[in-house]
């Protein structure tokens, strides 16, 4: 695969993998919740988490031409402290393997990567996983106190 575009072929060894993987998930692993597919047509995977701090995280993983992109939410825009906030999501990113918090639509902020589609195996995709359910449950709190400190008594 390599920097060219997948073939269908190759689309499907990968489609193939992730069904596979993600079926072992639900029923290997205590966490996962529940695990879905995207609208037809597109090649998504919607794996939900049990988590502590954040009391569910959900893991999109996407399979475009070329990489798989994995995303979660990790919470709505601040509503105050905007300069402290987005300060110690940046400060966290540098701890962060293949993963980044970025800001999506309505100014939400998420947690996304991708890997090239010839690096998807068991373990990139247990590694992607469980880095973006440590880094939700690392960093969910501080940023939500930060972001919402008027609704957090002193």
């Amino acid at each position: 695969m390599g920097t060219e575009a997948a073939t269908p072929e190759e689309l499907d060894a990968v489609e193939a993998r992730i069904d596979r993987w993600a079926g072992e998930q639900l029923a290997e692993n205590p966490m996962v919740l529940a695990v879905d597919r995207g609208e037809p047509g597109v090649l998504r995977w919607h794996i939900r988490l049990q988590g502590e701090e954040k009391d569910v995280t959900t893991v999109w993983l996407t399979i475009h031409q070329r990489t798989l992109r994995y995303q979660t939410y990790v919470l709505p825009a601040p509503e105050e402290n905007h300069a402290q906030f987005y300060e110690h999501l940046l400060r966290r990113n540098h701890g962060f393997n293949g993963a980044a918090f970025v800001i999506g639509d309505e100014d939400a902020v998420f947690l996304e990567g991708q890997l090239p589609l010839d690096a998807v195996d068991d373990d990139e995709l247990d590694r992607v996983l469980g880095s973006l359910y440590a880094y939700v449950e690392r960093c969910f709190r501080p940023a939500l106190r930060i972001a919402f400190a008027s609704r957090f008594p002193a």
